[in-house]
């Protein structure tokens, strides 16, 4: 099923958060459909276990022959896994950090994503997408190494890929959540783990606090809306993870 994330001026943005919640067998994933006028862009598609119902279900809502752009925040098999059936679905460009560019042809068979990667530069670019531009926004280390958010102005929402992740299941990602209070339970431990440092989450922090944002809509889990997306960026803020918790007993050969 789709949920429509934002619809106005014929611009969309959908959300699909239950096409790979396969029983507890894989993580619950979110993927995004941007719909500018006649064209359209699909962020983080994902891998293998949802493109069949994900290919359908967009199909009601856009031809997917006519994408103009394939847009991965990294390159996690859970991200675009499903990449090579997707460069046979369509002939639009992929989008990734030029530190990915050269690993994401090993997901296709040889030669079908010649000429169809971009990498996107360290400090971000801006994608044309019909009448407006898709800001990709730095997100080093968060958790990629080579990592990018998606600014979209015209919707104000942040697509924030693996930062903002809750785990649920795919029904209760469909809901979007304006008191961060009640998805911390299923919220920190992630976080703390797959985050780098704090002192890249201070800096993420500093970022975004300069942008107009309606909603943050991760990768996994519920998007962020009201109270909760300033609730959000001040707990990141202080939230100390990855390299911060590490000790020597971390590094210790196995007995």
């Amino acid at each position: 099923m789709a949920i429509e994330l934002h619809a106005r001026d014929g611009h969309r943005c959908l959300m699909f958060t239950d096409l790979c919640d396969e029983a507890g067998e894989a993580v619950q994933s979110n993927q995004f459909l941007i719909v500018d006028g006649d064209t359209g862009a699909i962020l983080d598609p994902g891998g293998n276990l949802g493109y069949q119902e994900l290919y359908l279900t967009m199909s009601r809502h856009f031809p997917p022959h006519k994408l103009s752009a394939i847009v991965a925040s990294h390159a996690d098999p859970d991200i675009i896994a499903s990449l090579d059936r997707w460069t046979t679905a369509t002939q639009a460009p992929i989008y990734i950090s030029r530190v990915w560019e050269r690993f994401i042809p090993h997901f296709c068979k040889p030669g079908k994503t010649a000429g169809r990667v971009v990498g996107i530069p360290d400090p971000g670019m801006r994608i044309r997408i019909g009448r407006h531009d898709l800001v990709a926004l730095p997100a080093h280390f968060l958790h990629a190494e080579g990592n990018f958010q998606f600014w979209d102005p015209a919707s104000r929402i942040l697509f924030s890929g693996d930062l903002g992740v809750s785990l649920l299941s795919g029904a209760e990602a469909a809901k979007p959540v304006d008191t961060l209070a009640q998805l911390l339970p299923g919220m920190t431990a992630f976080h703390r783990r797959y985050m780098v440092s704090n002192q890249v989450l201070r800096m993420w922090a500093d970022m975004v606090s300069t942008l107009p944002i309606e909603m943050i809509a991760p990768q996994h889990g519920a998007p962020l809306v009201g109270p909760a997306i300033g609730e959000f960026i001040a707990w990141v803020r202080e939230l100390q993870c990855g390299i911060d918790l590490m000790t020597a007993a971390d590094y210790a050969v196995p007995a």
